[in-house]
C-alpha cells in the first residue's frame, strides 16, 4: 500500500520567546531558526519515516526557496511528485513561548493555487488499496474533489482539516477523521471530545480520532471507543506534534498495524516531539520509531 500524501511544503522560520507578543507589541526572540515544514511535507516525513512507502505531492515555487525544499524532502522522501509554480514558496512564521505553545502565521500562494487532480497524474498512480492522506492547507474544492475521487477508487481516505476552513466540510468521503480537540469542538460545537466525535461521525466520517495534548486521544468508529493515555512530558514545543501524529498514524495503518496499536504508537511519536525543539526536526527518527514498536510488541504479548 502506497500513501499518497497531498498537500503543501514551506519555509518554517521559528522565533522563540518567553512569552507571545500582544497586539501592537515588539517583543525580542531569544532564538531563531529556518527549516523545512508545512502540514504535507511534516506528515509525509512521519509516514515515511515509520517504513511505509510514501509519495508526496506537492507545489512550491520556482525560486531558491523551492531548490532548498526539495533537496531536504529528496533526503527523507524517495518519492517527490512536486508541482514548481510561477508563485513564491509558501512560508510559515511560528512564534513559540516558554510553555511550548505556539501562533503560526502561514503565506500560502502556491497552496491555494494548487489543484492536483488538474496539475498532476496522480489519478493514474494511485490503486485501490492505497491510502490518501490530506490537510487543511489547499483550497477547500480542490481538497473535497481528491477525498471524492481517492474513495470512488477504492483509497482509504485520511483527512486532517488543519487549518480549518471557513466553509462547511463534507465529511462524506472521508474514511479517518483526524482533528484536534478545539477542532472537533469548532467543527460541531460541542466542547466534549467524545460527543463531538460522535457527531463528526454522524457528519459523514467512517472513524474519528480526536487528539487531546497531554490526554492522549479518543478513537471512535462504528463499532469501538477507544481512549488513549499519553505519557507525562514536559512539553518544549507543540508546533507539528499534530503532524508527526497523524502521519506516524497513516504511516503504520499503510502496514497493516492494527487502529488502536497504530494510534497508540502514534500518540506515543508525538509526545517525544513536544519535548524537543523545532517542527520536522523534533520528530522521532526512524530508529526511534523502530524501538517504539518494539516496546508496544512486548506490552501486546
Amino acid at each position: 500500500m502506497t500513501v499518497h500524501v497531498v498537500g503543501n511544503v514551506c519555509v518554517d522560520t521559528s522565533f522563540r520567546l518567553e512569552r507571545l507578543p500582544q497586539p501592537g507589541e515588539t517583543l525580542n526572540a531569544a532564538a531563531a531558526g529556518e527549516g523545512l515544514g508545512g502540514k504535507g511535507a511534516n506528515q509525509a516525513v512521519a509516514a515515511a519515516r515509520t517504513g511505509a512507502s510514501v509519495t508526496l505531492w506537492a507545489p512550491f515555487g520556482r525560486d531558491a526557496a523551492g531548490d532548498g525544499m526539495e533537496n531536504l524532502l529528496s533526503a527523507e522522501i524517495s518519492d517527490l511528485r512536486l508541482s514548481r509554480l510561477n508563485l513564491p514558496s509558501d512560508r510559515s512564521v511560528i512564534l513559540i513561548d516558554r510553555h511550548g505553545e505556539n501562533v503560526i502565521v502561514t503565506a500560502a500562494a502556491c497552496a491555494e493555487a494548487f489543484d492536483p487532480l488538474t496539475m498532476c497524474p496522480i489519478v493514474s498512480t494511485w490503486c485501490a488499496g492505497d491510502m490518501l492522506l490530506m490537510q487543511g492547507n489547499l483550497g477547500l474544492h480542490a481538497t473535497a474533489q481528491c477525498l471524492k475521487a481517492a474513495h470512488a477508487a477504492g483509497l482509504f481516505t485520511v483527512f486532517n482539516p488543519s487549518p480549518l476552513p471557513a466553509e462547511a466540510l463534507d465529511l462524506t468521503a472521508v474514511s479517518l477523521l483526524i482533528v484536534n480537540r478545539p477542532e472537533a469542538e469548532a467543527l460541531t460545537g460541542e466542547t466534549d471530545p467524545e460527543r463531538a466525535a460522535d457527531r463528526l461521525r454522524a457528519m459523514g466520517a467512517a472513524t474519528v480520532i480526536v487528539t487531546l495534548g497531554s490526554e492522549g486521544a479518543i478513537v471512535l468508529d462504528a463499532s469501538s471507543y477507544l481512549q488513549i493515555r499519553a505519557e507525562e512530558r514536559q512539553a518544549v514545543d507543540a508546533s507539528g506534534a499534530g503532524d508527526c501524529f497523524a502521519g506516524t498514524l497513516a504511516g503504520l495503518l499503510a502496514q497493516r498495524v492494527s487502529l488502536s496499536d497504530a494510534a497508540r504508537l502514534a500518540t506515543r511519536a508525538a509526545g517525544l516531539a513536544v519535548g524537543r525543539i523545532g517542527t520536522l526536526a523534533s520528530f522521532p527518527t526512524r530508529a526511534e520509531l523502530s524501538a517504539l514498536t518494539n516496546i508496544l510488541k512486548l506490552e501486546n504479548v
